[in-house]
This record gives structure tokens, sequence and C-alpha cells, in this order.
């Protein structure tokens, strides 16, 4: 199982790319958006969400 990011509620900015420590996230259309390799499912990303975004 890989992260999810809720788009509706996702606002581009970026912290979750620079908390993941495997780089499984990117910036796609002004969206997080799941690279489809890699997640460790640290959670990281998800806690570095400001609008709670994405969960495992």
């Amino acid at each position: 199982m890989a992260i999810k990011v809720d788009t509706e509620k996702c606002i581009g900015c970026g912290a979750c790319t620079g908390t993941c420590p495997v780089e499984a996230l990117e910036i796609k259309d002004g969206k997080a958006a799941y690279k489809g390799d890699g997640c460790i499912e640290c959670g990281a990303c998800a806690s570095g969400c400001p609008v709670e975004a994405l969960s495992l």
C-alpha cells in the first residue's frame, strides 16, 4: 500500500515532497502525486502536509 493524495484538499505547496525520504512524491499539475514506486509508508509526508491531504 502507498500514500494516498486527496486532490480536493491538496494545495500543491510541496511540503510533502520535501519531507519524503525516498522522493516518492512529486508536484504534478499543481497537486501532489505519488510517483508509483518507492513509498516506505513512513508517514513523513502526511505529517508534513499543512492541509491533511495525504494518508496511508
